[in-house]
């Protein structure tokens, strides 16, 4: 088992910059996969940003050139730089790790963190 801690949320202005980080509670070395999701009032969870194998990146295509997902193993901590920021992005920010236990895939959650973007 393994708990995630999001922070780093906040309120932004239109334009400005936020960095959102997720802590493990052990080493982040044996996870595959590692991604950032978001949940907005009134909308399901959608994924924002993933690093697969701690090289290869994916992100939505609403944030591209604007999102940086980045993973430090020896801080045990996901990353997501997010420049300039929309109304739209509003929502709670949520960290999801997984790997494989033997055969046995484990996903794992944070409690989120909310980021607003307003004036």
């Amino acid at each position: 088992q393994v708990q995630l801690v999001e922070s780093g949320g906040g309120l932004v202005q239109p334009g400005g910059s936020l960095k959102v980080s997720c802590t493990a509670s052990r080493s982040i070395s044996s996870f595959y996969s590692m991604g950032w999701y978001r949940q907005a009032p009134g909308k399901q969870r959608e994924l924002v940003a993933m690093i697969i194998s701690g090289v290869h990146t994916n992100y939505a295509d609403s944030v591209k050139g604007r999102f940086t997902i980045s993973r430090d193993n020896a801080k045990n901590t996901l990353y997501l730089q997010m420049n300039s920021l929309k109304p739209e992005d509003t929502a709670v920010y949520y960290c999801k790790s997984g790997e494989f236990k033997g055969t046995q895939w484990y996903d794992y959650w944070g409690q989120g963190t909310p980021v607003t973007v307003s004036s």
